[in-house]
């Protein structure tokens, strides 16, 4: 509401942002229902991201919200570390239903990020505790996401995510980007790319299969301007891995609840890692939550020794947080519900064909997509990178949509409750946009 906005904006140094350039013109929100925002200045603005990747379920529905008001009123906090609630186990049964076959474990997190810090960490400990402390090294990808801490920015590829922060880890290599331009225009899964997997038997005749402990990717990657796993590429990936007894991980903190149409990335490609990290679907955005979902033999490595010791010395003081636990099983009593997940596949396939009929539209040179998750790329300005497709961001939010850029690629993830009138709004929209910032 107008008579709530801050009188000065300069306090708060905003994350990802362009801060001088958002404080001269400000694009605030003050209210979200469903598929919508509410503007500062009172209008109504299609959510075309799912807030940032995370409100698959919309936005303040009432199942979540509720079960957040009970819980906080009887439990606010419980300490995790050799103490429990019962929520936190509940969750934890509710979701190792929707994992895949074998990750039956879950380690809770407060994000993304730290799901990916957690996921490292065990990867490397388990080597340790099974004699093998000599496997050290980790190997992400090019353009790769995994949060900011120093470990996801390690084993990340995205230069501007990781050129201000020193040397990071010692002893990680990265695997090639699956981003071929014979790709162009693919819908779904791209044809050409399997063989950049072989990449990885190149490093361990490089490094020694015995000094590498992870290989970590995105199944589809995201945050790059979603780059889509060319047909085997995965598959290949988890073949190389097993034969040399090197842990896959799948950072699944934006394919994870059903943004492909599947609980998981790794039901809908058809492939199962050693260590999978979740976040924002896992309690719709509402409250910070993460986690790692971890098989059994992982697991079970760790569980020697005096009972009384601790096995794993890492943890967070919010894991398990009794107010996110509830968030989360509301959440997932809401997925089930209404059928989001099978909603999501469903609208699949009217999804790409509404994304693909912008090829036409002025500076397209790509578009990509599966599940509800697409990508626009635009050719960027010459000189000025970026500056196209902020642009259109900007004009967007004015229009009454909401998108989200990274580079000169336009990302769209829309919550899965969203109808076929919305995809053609939030389509038809971005025509116009596109037009009218060429």
């Amino acid at each position: 509401m107008l008579d709530s906005l801050p009188n000065n904006l300069d306090a708060l140094w905003m994350p990802f942002t362009a801060n001088r350039q958002f404080k001269a013109d400000p694009r605030l929100l003050t209210a979200a229902k469903d598929m919508h925002y509410t503007s500062a200045d009172g209008r109504q603005v299609l959510d075309g991201t799912a807030g940032l990747w995370c409100c698959n379920a919309g936005h303040c529905r009432p199942k979540i919200t509720e079960a957040i008001q009970r819980q906080v009123a009887e439990m606010d906090y419980a300490p995790p570390f050799q103490m429990g609630h019962p929520l936190a186990f509940e969750l934890a049964n509710r979701l190792i239903e929707l994992t895949p076959d074998g990750l039956d474990h879950v380690f809770y997190t407060n994000s993304g990020s730290e799901a990916v810090e957690t996921a490292l960490k065990i990867a490397l400990a388990y080597h340790r505790a099974r004699g093998e402390g000599q496997r050290t090294r980790l190997i992400g990808r090019e353009r790769g996401y995994h949060g900011v801490n120093f470990g996801g920015i390690s084993v990340g590829g995205i230069l501007n995510n990781r050129k201000a922060f020193g040397s990071l880890l010692a002893g990680v290599d990265h695997l090639p980007h699956t981003h071929l331009p014979e790709n162009r225009m693919t819908r779904g899964q791209p044809e050409h790319g399997a063989h950049l997997a072989d990449d990885l038997e190149r490093m361990i005749a490089l490094h020694g299969a015995d000094t590498i402990a992870a290989v970590i990717v995105e199944p589809m990657a995201g945050s790059t301007g979603v780059l889509l796993p060319p047909k085997g590429y995965l598959k290949r990936l988890r073949d190389i891995t097993a034969q040399h007894g090197i842990l896959l991980i799948f950072d699944e903190v934006i394919t994870g609840f059903g943004r492909l149409g599947s609980p998981f990335a790794a039901q809908h490609y058809g492939v199962t890692p050693d260590l999978m990290t979740a976040a924002k679907g896992l309690t719709n955005g509402v409250i910070p939550m993460g986690a790692v979902f971890a098989s059994g033999a992982i697991h079970d490595a760790f569980m020697h020794g005096p009972d009384h010791l601790i096995e794993l010395f890492h943890g967070y003081t919010y894991s398990g947080n009794p107010v996110a636990a509830a968030a989360g099983i509301a959440t997932l009593d809401t997925y089930r519900e209404e059928g989001l997940f099978e909603r999501a596949a469903a609208l699949a396939p009217y999804w790409q064909n509404a994304l693909h009929s912008l090829a036409d539209a002025p500076h397209v040179v790509d578009i990509r997509n599966d599940g509800l998750v697409g990508a626009v790329e635009l050719e960027p300005i010459a000189g000025e990178p970026t500056k196209r497709a902020y642009r259109a961001f900007v004009r967007a939010f004015e229009k009454g949509i909401l998108i989200r850029t990274t580079g000169d690629i336009i990302a769209i993830s829309p919550p899965l409750i969203i109808s076929t009138e919305q995809i053609d709004e939030l389509v038809a929209t971005l025509r116009d946009v596109l037009l009218e910032t060429a």
